[in-house]
């Protein structure tokens, strides 16, 4: 096992409320309560790098990957294949990064998908597109996730009309989801699909682009799923 290959897990605070994580030396917040959410502080374009996948969409990030993706980050890292095990890591940590959520989180995620029937990589994957943060994100209502869960946060989506602030909140068929009807939030997301940001065009959502309507019209299936990840490596490291 090489010392650049793995990321190193959670490590809850004391007082129960917040923990780090190391990625390459630097530091990830993770807050918890109720439901577990992280909140990764550390530079972007070093996570898609060492990945070498496009999990942080913005702009800076973005080109780390394009123009130096085939490096991984950090000085005179020699060309080693990385072991069965950091292999399997690195899969894992996509999935939480890119959805963002911490370790807790994926073993809830992970024991419900084993009590579905089929096959559970795509069973997990398939609970988190259901996340309420992803979704606000497919549908072009922010540029990012990171930006979509901040959203969610502050208040600014209703689902049924009720307020919803927690970007974990699994969506059902029939649910519908609206932005806050107040001029500033109105205004703030009208302006995002103003400056060119569109959805990803999902078949289970519909979304009506005047009104900022997003209505969940069924489940999504393995061909909805957004990430480019081998589930299955992660359900056997997720086993052991």
């Amino acid at each position: 096992m090489f010392p650049g290959e793995l990321f190193a897990e959670a490590q809850s605070g004391e007082s129960g409320n917040a923990g780090i994580c190391l990625l390459g030396g630097q530091r990830a917040v993770y807050t918890t309560g109720t439901s577990l959410m992280a909140r990764y502080t550390g530079p972007k374009g070093r996570v898609n790098r060492r990945l070498q996948t496009l999990i942080y969409e913005n702009s800076g990030a973005s080109r780390a990957l394009e123009k130096r993706g085939n490096q991984p980050p950090g000085m005179h890292i020699r060309g080693r294949r990385p072991s069965n095990y950091g292999m399997a890591l690195m899969e894992k940590q996509k999935i939480k990064h890119y959805y963002g959520f911490g370790e807790r989180q994926l073993r809830r995620y992970f024991d419900k998908a084993t009590r579905a029937k089929g096959n559970t990589g795509e069973n997990l994957l398939l609970i988190c597109e259901q996340r309420l943060d992803n979704v606000v994100r497919r549908v072009g209502l922010a540029k990012t996730r990171p930006q979509a869960r901040q959203g969610i946060a502050h208040g600014h989506f209703r689902v049924n009309g009720v307020k919803v602030d927690k970007p974990s909140y699994m969506l059902r068929p029939g649910d519908v989801i609206t932005v806050r009807n107040r001029e500033n939030v109105l205004k703030l997301y009208h302006g995002i699909r103003e400056q060119g940001v569109e959805g990803e065009g999902i078949e289970w959502v519909s979304f009506d682009t005047e009104s900022l309507t997003a209505t969940v019209q069924g489940v999504p299936s393995g061909s909805d799923i957004s990430l480019p990840v081998d589930a299955n490596t992660v359900v056997e490291f997720l086993s052991r």
